[in-house]
Parts: structure tokens; C-alpha cells; sequence
């Protein structure tokens, strides 16, 4: 099973739902991210959140469209993206994006980043994507990634106290056993050039950044 959950951020940087990169996927939506999915002609499996962002008109059209919501009070301790993120972590997907939760207020992309965490000892590949980054957590382990050429900008940072044993085989600026610091930028902004580039760790949770701009 692959999910893609859909939030509320600016519809500009939401990728084409329609292309064919997102055919196998099932929807969820997140709040206002429902209505993008309703508007796109998609109907999510699940729904989630207090839809406060919606409209009169939007929250009725939610409303009488027969999906299956999750409909919680504004004062509540989880964001509309986490109540639908766990829901889908529980589905033990093999692979689940979250599109729609960049731009717009820092508070709410600073988060949403931080909820890659709940992946982070499960088989499910979580992945934040929007028309210009893809964002994943990697855990302690060897990686070997296909280069992906929409993506010129490779970078890296500590989402620990610190990442040790940082090692970067086929790319612009190679590490070997290297310690990554929270804290530093000491990995920003790099570029892969072999087709299959290497990633390896021996501890610590590392955030890689493919950016194409």
C-alpha cells in the first residue's frame, strides 16, 4: 500500500496530483488538503482535521460528499497532519508522502518535518515532497540512492544531537566517518555525480534534502 496525505499549505508548491508518479497511490486529506483533493477530482480514503480553514461553501461541499471524515475540535493537541499521519503510519504502508505541508507558516513546516521522526523505526518510507524538494529521514545504516536529475542540490543536517560516521560516496563533496553536529552546515548544498550516490551512518537521525533550486 502507498498513502500520500495532502495538508493545507500553498497549492502552488503541491505537485501535479494528476501525474502518473502518483498512480498507485491512495489519498488522505488533512484539512484544507481536502478540498484540494476534492477540487482535483480525487476522493481520499480518509479525512482528517477541524476543517476551521475551510470556507462555509467548502466545509458543506466536505460535508455532503459522503467521504469517510475524522472530524476533531480546533482546541486539540495534534495538528490536522499528525491525526491523519498516524491513521496512515497504522496502515503499515510500504511508502507514504506528505505533499501540502511546506510554504506558508514556519511553525506548521517546521513540524511537519519533525513528524518524519514517527517513521523513523518502521519499514514505511515517509517523505515530505513538494514541486521543488523531497525530504526523508535516514536512521543508521548504508544507502545507495539513485541520482535524480530534477534534483541539483543535495543536503544534509542533523535532526539529533549528532550524526556520527557520516560517510558520502559519488557526490561533489565526499565525507568519510564524519561527524555531523546539530547545529551545523557543514552538508548543505552538495551535488551528486554518480548516478547512484552513498549515504551511510552510524548514528544519529539525518535529514537529506534533494532541492532543485
Amino acid at each position: 500500500m502507498k498513502l500520500a496525505i495532502v495538508a493545507g499549505g500553498p497549492e502552488s508548491l503541491i505537485p501535479d496530483l494528476q501525474s502518473s508518479e502518483f498512480r498507485d497511490y491512495q489519498w488522505v486529506g488533512a484539512d484544507h488538503g481536502t478540498m484540494v483533493l476534492v477540487n482535483n477530482n480525487i476522493r481520499p480514503i480518509r479525512a482528517f482535521g477541524d476543517f476551521d480553514s475551510l470556507s462555509e461553501d467548502e466545509r458543506a461541499k466536505v460535508n455532503h460528499s459522503g467521504l469517510q471524515l475524522s472530524i476533531f475540535p480546533p482546541e486539540k493537541d495534534k495538528t490536522d497532519l499528525e491525526l491523519a499521519l498516524d491513521w496512515a503510519l497504522s496502515q503499515s504502508p510500504e511508502q507514504c508522502l506528505l505533499l501540502g505541508v511546506t510554504g506558508g507558516r514556519q511553525d506548521h513546516a517546521l513540524a511537519s518535518v519533525q513528524l518524519l521522526m514517527k517513521a523513523a523505526h518502521m519499514t514505511t518510507k515517509l517523505e515530505i515532497m513538494d514541486r521543488r524538494n523531497c525530504i526523508t529521514l535516514l536512521t543508521p545504516g548504508t544507502y545507495h540512492i539513485k541520482k535524480n536529475i530534477f534534483y541539483r542540490y543535495l543536503s544534509f543536517l542533523s535532526l539529533s544531537e549528532k550524526v556520527t560516521g557520516l560517510t558520502l560516496k559519488g557526490v561533489k563533496y565526499p565525507l568519510q566517518e564524519a561527524d555531523l553536529p546539530l547545529g551545523s552546515s557543514l552538508c548543505i548544498s552538495n551535488e551528486a555525480e554518480a548516478n547512484v550516490f552513498t549515504v551511510a551512518l552510524s548514528q544519529g537521525y539525518l535529514l537529506m534534502m534533494q532541492c532543485s533550486d
